[in-house]
């Protein structure tokens, strides 16, 4: 067991990592090729970012355990929105007025439908996989003509967080290699200790990926936020979240789907991705009213979350 944890948190490490590396090498990689800064961080950043997770997803299908990489995309939304904005919004109010996400949060929660009438086609198999991915390629479109339509507007020397453009050529190599070389030993790791530590406590996989996976796949947005939010700019995790959601619905599970089939339990039908669609809808409020996701409401996002771990325990949910 202790090998196990271990396994986890080593390939938790390793994904972080090598997630990290990969985003850099690939951008000033891009950015060296002449693709302006704004399209680098509207696709390769947010690929990027997304890739330890989509790692997982693969990983799992290919070793069997399909609805590891389901839990995980699920688990990863519903933590995303009641967890990554609860416990900051109690640190630091997250104002909703200052970056304005309603097209963005339309989309997800369009991304979320669709998503779920997947689900209930299951299982899920290669042409329900082209279907996210195509829901997705019309999202990116939109976002960059949306973008290259307002560049006028932007800095036209902006630049990636982060990312040195002039980094030399065997440094980027260098994290390209390790990045892709990472990635899928991360998940390796990962998945392996999951599911010896489902096996043992004797709960589904998808429990695990639910809980375990999603979580731990959700740390470094977790922690991201929260460092946002003790600097005062509590409020760039919204647009995050709401990013990283629609690129965990459509890209992660439509390029898992490719690789094999994904049964989707009876009772992620039943239960869990009602959820992830209720806390999808409890953010319509705050983004279409302008309001303030302020401590008391992070206390209830946060005790929510909390609520929603113990009934996939305790209510028969195994």
């Amino acid at each position: 067991m202790i090998w196990d944890f271990g396994e986890i948190a080593a390939g938790l490490v390793l994904l972080v990592v090598a997630g990290d590396l990969l985003v850099k090498g690939a951008v000033a990689l891009s950015l060296r090729l002449g693709i302006p800064a704004l399209i680098v961080g509207l696709t390769v950043v947010a690929f990027g970012t997304s890739a330890p997770e989509l790692m997982v997803s693969v990983a799992a299908v290919l070793d069997h355990a399909p609805t590891i990489a389901l839990g995980n995309v699920v688990g990863s939304n519903i933590a995303n929105i009641l967890l990554v904005l609860g416990l900051p919004a109690m640190i630091s109010a997250i104002r909703t007025d200052e970056h304005d996400t309603r097209e963005s949060f339309v989309l997800m929660m369009g991304a979320t439908v669709l998503f779920i009438l997947v689900c209930f086609m299951g299982p899920i198999r290669w042409p329900h996989a082209l279907l996210l991915l195509a829901g997705l390629g019309v999202i990116l479109f939109r976002q960059i003509r949306d973008a290259l339509a307002h560049r006028a507007n932007r800095d036209p020397d902006e630049e990636i967080e982060s990312v040195d453009p002039k980094m030399p050529t065997w440094r980027v190599a260098l994290f390209i290699v390790a990045g892709l070389a990472g990635l899928p030993l991360g998940a390796d790791w990962l998945v392996d200790g999951a599911s010896d530590i489902a096996r043992t406590f004797g709960v589904s996989d998808t429990v695990i990926g639910l809980t375990l996976v999603a979580l731990g796949t959700s740390l470094p947005e977790l922690a991201t936020s929260i460092t946002a939010a003790t600097k005062g700019r509590a409020d760039v995790a919204l647009g995050n979240v709401v990013g990283s959601n629609i690129f965990n619905l459509l890209c992660i599970i439509g390029v898992a789907g490719l690789f094999g089939q994904i049964p989707v339990p009876e009772q992620m039908q039943r239960f869990d991705l009602w959820v992830m669609l209720g806390a999808s809808i409890l953010l319509a409020p705050f983004i279409f009213g302008n309001r303030v996701i302020g401590r008391w409401i992070g206390v209830g996002f946060t005790s929510a979350y909390l609520i929603y771990m113990v009934l996939l325990f305790v209510g028969g949910h195994v």
